[in-house]
């Protein structure tokens, strides 16, 4: 007959892992630490292989941890061993962070792209005042100099009336009949209702 032969230490007299486990699943708190020194360092070195990160790895392990004393009693040894069931719930919950922390990033990239664009009721208000201006200074190329000149004065420089007539030496009611005529045929071609 052979001899086990034992590579860390001897084979301790206790119950293995699986017994443990079902010890555990029935609420058996020092079986639960019995496990916690069992598998402790493997469940630490599988999450830290896939995530890399020390301080995460710890936090990932202890969650694994809190998961095998609330799920113990879904271990089934006909499934795999008890260091399989733990192992693998160390590297799905591992996994798992990764890919929320994947996750996290794209959200906040798409956030930071839809912060950059424009509202789509700006680039609409943009481009409806581009055309308005566009039709403004085709109308104003349809009036007549003196009146383009007038009502240029009065209402895109903001002088007077009193102010135009003086700039351009000419009578203030000769200025107030250009204007209300610019201003009547501006009405007509930029087709305002009075």
């Amino acid at each position: 007959m052979k001899e086990a032969v034992y590579i860390s230490a001897a084979p301790s007299a206790g119950p293995d892992l699986q017994d443990l486990l079902g010890m555990v699943a029935r609420g058996d708190q020092d079986a639960f630490a019995k496990v916690y020194d069992a598998v402790g360092g493997p469940v630490l070195g599988v999450v830290r292989s896939v995530l890399r990160d020390p301080a995460q790895s710890e936090e990932v392990a202890q969650e694994v941890l809190v998961e095998v004393w609330r799920t113990a009693p879904r271990f089934r040894a006909a499934r795999g061993s008890a260091m399989s069931w733990v192992l693998t719930l160390a590297h799905r919950r591992a996994v798992d962070r990764v890919r929320s922390a994947e996750a996290s990033t794209a959200r906040e990239h798409r956030a930071a792209l839809l912060d950059r664009m424009p509202a789509f009721d700006e680039v609409t208000e943009q481009v409806e005042s581009r055309l308005e201006r566009e039709q403004v200074r085709r109308c104003m190329r349809a009036l007549s100099e003196v009146q383009r000149q007038s009502v240029d004065l009065a209402y895109y420089r903001g002088l007077t009336y009193r102010e135009v007539s003086e700039l351009l030496s000419v009578p203030l009611g000769t200025i107030k009949t250009r204007l209300r005529d610019g201003l009547i045929r501006l009405r007509d071609c930029l087709g305002v209702s009075a």
